[in-house]
């Protein structure tokens, strides 16, 4: 593998010349901004930046790092936990440069662009009533979240953001182009669902958007004791509900605003409710909640950007950030006690426990039909060690290691692959499951040296 300095003068200007968005080197005074992701814990030093504006950008940036042997990265978003749109010494592909919306009102489809961040795609189709499942926070990267599986608000009732995916066109690892859908490159189509990073970049996504103007949500939060008693309730209490209905709980300190004083730096047990039903049928749907007494209540009718924009305040970019995750099937006694125990002594305001549902339309796609190889685990679950000062990273680290370490031997064995860290090939076949298999003759079909390997990696 050689480093960006092996290369000579002559083959990196032939490169620039081939480029319409720029080259950015160590040496240039914008270097160090450029190098920056979401996680402020990551500190990767690339040796080269090519910020693409267009397809061939892209083609040109794959077979530079092809033919001279170097180590690639692709980010979308820069949002990825473990920093995997960043690689130290070789090259990345950015793809913030290539920006687009378009909205089909004849058929309720939306092609995107592979350096969109999702408040875009909100902002764009949000004026014709419509939306696509996607996360929880705006300032996520469509393709980094989508080629995941893609978790949100709206799970419950249209599915996964890879359920929603019509069609995607990619450059592959020997430079061409290709398109894929239902009915042309049908393997890479299914592999891109869920299967990451791994087959090729994605330039542009097409998506079924549905109709979603606005919603009711918010928060309901309880006294951190009582834990135990509301995951057992919520459990039975989600799983009936209706699929208009999606809440992820949480066990989390109240840093500050916009909530009142008298709950901030306590903790609690907390649910983010989203109802996308109509709003008439709400107060019946939402009695059982009422009836548990919440000590706080925070759910309206808001546009639905602005339930997924609830939170990009207290979560900027540039913090420092440790993952760790399971899927869960059920919420047993032994769960709930270390939700009781960890969540009683969370390390920093910021940092939280969320159990994200994979209930209602997002449990009844097959197991084979996409990668996500856990439809019948109830929870994606994610713990996150959050603070913006460094001298705490090894605080919200051991946290994060101690709760996940007390939770993993009642989970489903895998994880949500967007939320993990580096954690190892064992990990990752244990996540997609069943699906790993036929993942790696994927790959080995059109990636068999393996050149997009700096994300959560099916070997060839």
């Amino acid at each position: 593998m050689k480093t960006i300095k092996d290369i000579s003068f002559e083959a990196i200007t032939t490169f620039k010349n081939q480029l319409r968005g720029q080259l950015v080197f160590p040496t240039d005074t914008n270097y160090n901004e450029t190098r920056k992701v979401y996680n402020g814990m990551i500190d990767k030093k690339p040796g080269l930046f090519a910020m693409c504006v267009d397809v061939a950008d892209v083609i040109a940036s794959v077979n530079f790092g092809r033919e001279n042997n170097l180590l690639l990265a692709i980010r979308g978003g820069g949002h990825n936990g473990g920093g995997l749109g960043l690689c130290d010494e070789g090259l990345v592909i950015d793809l913030s440069g290539i920006k687009f919306v378009r909205v089909d009102t004849s058929d309720n489809t939306v092609r995107v662009g592979g350096g969109n961040l999702w408040g875009e795609v909100d902002h764009a189709t949000h004026p014709f009533g419509l939306a696509i499942p996607a996360g929880i926070i705006s300032s996520t990267g469509v393709g980094g979240l989508t080629l995941g599986g893609g978790v949100g608000h709206l799970s419950r009732k249209y599915g996964l953001t890879i359920d929603n995916l019509l069609e995607a066109d990619m450059v592959l690892a020997d430079g061409s182009f290709v398109t894929v859908n239902s009915n042309q490159n049908t393997d890479l189509f299914w592999a891109i669902r869920g299967g990451g990073g791994n087959f090729g970049v994605v330039t542009s996504f097409k998506f079924q958007a549905h109709p979603v103007e606005t919603v009711i949500g918010g928060p309901t939060l309880w006294p951190i004791e009582q834990t135990e008693v509301i995951m057992k309730w919520y459990h039975e209490f989600l799983l009936n509900a209706p699929d208009e209905l999606n809440g992820f709980i949480a066990t989390m300190i109240i840093p500050g605003a916009p909530f009142p004083e008298h709950l901030h730096n306590k903790q609690f047990c907390g649910i983010v409710w989203c109802y996308s039903g109509n709003r008439n049928d709400f107060d019946k749907v939402f009695k059982q909640v009422r009836d548990m007494k919440p000590l706080f209540e925070h759910v309206g009718e808001m546009p639905y950007p602005a339930v997924q924009t609830m939170f990009d305040d207290m979560m900027i970019p540039g913090m420092q950030w440790y993952w760790r995750a399971d899927f869960f099937k059920e919420l047993g006694s032994e769960v709930r006690t270390q939700h009781l125990k960890f969540g009683s002594s969370i390390p920093t305001p910021l940092s939280q426990m969320h159990l994200y549902p994979i209930s209602g339309a997002a449990s009844r796609v097959g197991s084979e039909d996409t990668p996500w190889a856990y439809r019948d685990a109830n929870y994606a679950g994610v713990i996150i060690g959050v603070d913006p000062d460094a001298k705490n990273i090894d605080k919200i680290t051991k946290w994060c290691k101690d709760y996940w370490e007390a939770l993993h031997p009642y989970s489903s064995g895998g994880a949500y692959s967007n939320f993990m860290m580096d954690e190892g090939q064992e990990r990752i076949k244990a996540s997609f499951k069943h699906n790993y298999d036929r993942l790696v003759k994927i790959k080995q079909k059109f990636d068999p040296n393996n050149l997009f390997k700096v994300n959560q990696n099916i070997k060839p």
